[in-house]
């Protein structure tokens, strides 16, 4: 069934979602995206043919609305949109912090609201998102919005309560991932490499592993046994990694990621 799919927020993760949902084959003519600037709506219509309007004449008529805008921003955006968005529509926050209750309790009875967190490899289609629905979300909605999502990744459904622990591990995620790069592109350089060498060979490393974990069914923690020889060169690695405290350093900083996307969130 043809769904009328409105996005609010024309911003990055807007317009990604808008690219992978017209790569997954939905029919621009039932996309609407919202945007107040005279010249990045013209750069919306010339890049993807969709129509570009305000938050109110986009949700009117929307089956589901999608809300992409910081979440400063979505007090104002659901003020906006509370006259005109239908019942029986359902909205999506991909706002962090941003409860449900918080959500519902701005808009019109009948209206299903489900709570996302994205991450940003959805640029390039590899994305992971945590959805979460209100009260009264029937299964089908929820179908539907897993749908849309999977256009530019893949979609876990958890408990609200279990989105912190979303943003900590996958929201946040890819940081972590970087800020490895960063310290094993700094290591091979000071090994003598070149930087563009020790890019390269850190790059291809990442997405090798992570091919590996994805595809082969095997536990991270065997894969890395696999490779962590007794006193060979790796072992002498992680032993270093282990007295210097990455891992619990690691699993801390998450912890921290999980209490600050909690405090963002408010009172229960």
């Amino acid at each position: 069934m043809t769904q009328r799919i409105a996005i609010l927020g024309a911003g990055v993760m807007g317009e990604t979602l808008l690219s992978a949902i017209l790569s997954s084959g939905h029919p621009v003519s039932d996309i609407v995206i919202s945007e107040k600037r005279d010249e990045r709506a013209a750069e919306l219509r010339d890049a993807h043919g969709v129509e570009v309007t305000g938050n109110a004449e986009a949700a009117a008529g929307a089956d589901v609305v999608l809300i992409v805008v910081k979440p400063q921003d979505v007090g104002a955006v659901l003020a906006e949109i509370a006259g005109s968005v239908r019942p029986g529509a359902t909205v999506v926050s991909l706002a962090a912090g941003i409860r449900i209750d918080t959500i519902a309790s701005a808009l019109p009875d009948g209206v299903a609201v489900v709570r996302a967190m994205p991450n940003t490899p959805a640029l390039v289609g590899e994305g992971m998102f945590g959805i979460s629905p209100g009260p009264g979300v029937t299964d089908e909605q929820l179908s539907a919005v897993g749908t849309l999502l999977e256009s530019g990744g893949r979609v876990v459904v958890v408990d609200e309560s279990r989105q912190d622990a979303v943003t900590a591990v996958s929201g946040s995620g890819p940081a972590y991932v970087f800020y490895l790069a960063e310290a094993m592109i700094a290591g091979g350089i000071a090994q003598g490499l070149d930087e563009e060498t020790a890019r390269e060979l850190t790059t291809q490393t990442l997405v090798g592993a992570a091919k590996l974990l994805a595809e082969s069914g095997d536990t991270a923690e065997e894969l890395r046994r696999r490779v962590t020889s007794p006193n060979g060169t790796t072992h002498a690695a992680i032993t270093t990694f282990d007295t210097a405290g990455v891992r619990d350093g690691l699993v801390a900083g998450m912890a921290a990621a999980a209490a600050r996307s909690a405090e963002l969130s408010g009172p229960a």
